[in-house]
C-alpha cells in the first residue's frame, strides 16, 4: 500500500529535471503557487516518468514521457492529457488537469500537471493496517470492477469522446498495432513467439463486440481508494492508452495481471496486484460479474486473454529493450527479459487449454 505522498522517491539521476525551467511553467500556468518546488518521483510505473511537485501543501502531479521512448502513439502525454479533460465531466474519477507543456525544452519533453489525489494505491499485497476482512475485500475487488463497467457506459457521442474512436475494427487494428511493436521491439535472444502471433491472426474476432471507453490498462495499482474507506474508489490514474474499442479487449488486459491464489509459481512470482487475497474474484468469476452487470455475451474469450497476455509482453520487451539499449538505468528493469520469457509460455499454455476462465 502507499499514498500519493509516500510513494514518492527521490529522483532518479537519469530522470532529473531543470527545476528552474519546470518552477517558471508551473508558476505561470497554475495560479497560487509560492516558494520553491519540491520535486519527487513516483516508482511505481515503468512507462511514463510520473512526480510529485510541492509548493509548501500545495501537491501536483507531472506527468512526462521517459528518455528513449519510441513508436506511434506511445507515451503521447499531450493525448493523454486531451483524453482526461474529455471524459472528467462524465467519469469523476479522472484527476483534474491543471496545465499542459508542448514545449519540450521545459522538463524534456511535453508533459502535463494534474491534481494529486489524497489516497491509497494498492500494490503487490493488501496491508492488514487496510482492516478489511473476506467480505470488505470482496467489496473492494467488485468497487473496482463497478468503476471499470461504469466507464464501460460513458456516452460516447459526446464530444472530446467520440473523437477518440476510429470506428469498426478495433480488434483488427490492435491486433496489427502490436504485433508490429512486438517485431520492432525485439533484442538479440528472445523468443519471437512466431506461434503466438500466428494463432491470434487466426483466431481473432472479424467484429467488434461493441463500441465504448476502454482504458486499457485498468488495474489496481492505476486505482486510488479513499483512505477513510478503503473499499471505495476515488480515482482512476494513468490514461495513456484509453480510448474508444472494444470492452473484451480492456477486460482481458486488465486479466493479464490478474494473478490467483492457484496459479501457477512462476506467475505468482510475477504477481503485482493483490488478486490473491481471500475475498477477490478469481479470473472466471470476474468474467462472470462482467458479463451479469452489463448483459454482455462474453463467449469464447480464450482470444481476449491471451492477447492481454501478448500485449503485456510486448509493453515488458518494449521496456527492457530501452534497458538493454542503455537508454535507462532502472535496475527493476533488468529482470523484464526474464518476464517476456515467461508471458511468452503462458501465452502457449492458454492457447493449449483454451483459456483459463472457461
Amino acid at each position: 500500500m502507499s499514498t500519493a505522498m509516500t510513494d514518492a522517491r527521490p529522483v532518479r539521476d537519469e530522470d532529473r529535471l531543470d527545476m528552474a525551467r519546470l518552477d517558471a511553467w508551473l508558476k505561470g500556468a497554475i495560479a497560487g503557487l509560492e516558494g520553491e518546488p519540491q520535486l519527487r518521483q513516483f516508482q511505481g510505473g515503468a512507462s511514463n516518468l510520473t512526480y510529485l511537485v510541492n509548493y509548501g501543501e500545495r501537491a501536483q502531479v507531472l506527468r512526462r514521457a521517459p528518455a528513449g521512448a519510441a513508436g506511434a502513439g506511445a507515451h503521447d502525454m499531450l493525448r493523454e492529457a486531451a483524453v482526461m479533460a474529455a471524459l472528467k465531466a462524465s467519469y469523476p474519477y479522472v484527476p483534474a488537469i491543471l496545465a499542459r507543456c508542448d514545449d519540450p525544452a521545459v522538463v524534456g519533453a511535453p508533459c502535463f500537471a494534474m491534481e494529486c489525489l489524497p489516497g491509497i494505491i494498492l500494490r503487490r499485497d493488501l496491508p492488514p493496517t487496510l482492516g478489511l476482512d473476506t467480505a470488505g475485500v470482496r467489496q473492494l475487488c467488485t468497487n473496482v470492477l463497478d468503476r471499470l463497467i461504469e466507464l464501460h457506459a460513458v456516452d460516447t457521442s459526446q464530444p472530446g469522446i467520440a473523437a477518440l474512436g476510429k470506428g469498426e475494427g478495433y480488434v483488427a487494428r490492435q491486433y496489427d498495432g502490436w504485433t508490429g511493436r512486438w517485431q520492432r521491439a525485439l533484442t538479440e535472444g528472445t523468443d519471437a513467439c512466431e506461434d503466438v502471433v500466428a494463432w491470434l491472426g487466426a483466431v481473432r474476432p472479424q467484429r467488434d463486440t461493441r463500441q465504448c471507453v476502454i482504458h486499457n490498462d485498468y488495474r489496481f495499482d492505476n486505482v486510488v481508494l479513499d483512505p477513510v474507506d478503503p473499499t471505495r474508489v476515488i480515482g482512476v490514474l494513468d490514461w495513456e492508452m484509453a480510448t474508444i474499442g472494444d470492452p473484451l479487449m480492456d477486460l482481458g488486459g486488465s486479466l493479464a495481471y490478474w494473478v490467483e491464489a492457484g496459479d501457477e509459481a512462476a506467475f505468482l512470482a510475477s504477481r503485482r496486484q493483490p488478486t490473491h487475497a481471500p475475498g477477490m474474484l478469481t479470473r472466471r468469476e470476474v468474467l462472470a460479474y462482467y458479463a451479469e452487470r452489463t448483459g454482455t455475451d462474453i463467449g469464447d474469450f480464450a482470444f481476449y486473454e491471451v492477447f492481454g497476455l501478448f500485449r503485456l509482453m510486448v509493453i515488458a520487451q518494449q521496456i527492457y529493450r530501452r534497458y538493454a539499449l542503455g537508454q535507462t538505468t532502472n535496475p527493476q528493469f533488468a529482470g523484464f527479459g526474464e518476464m517476456v520469457r515467461y508471458l511468452g509460455q503462458r501465452c502457449r499454455a492458454v492457447i493449449t487449454t483454451g483459456g483459463s476462465v472457461r
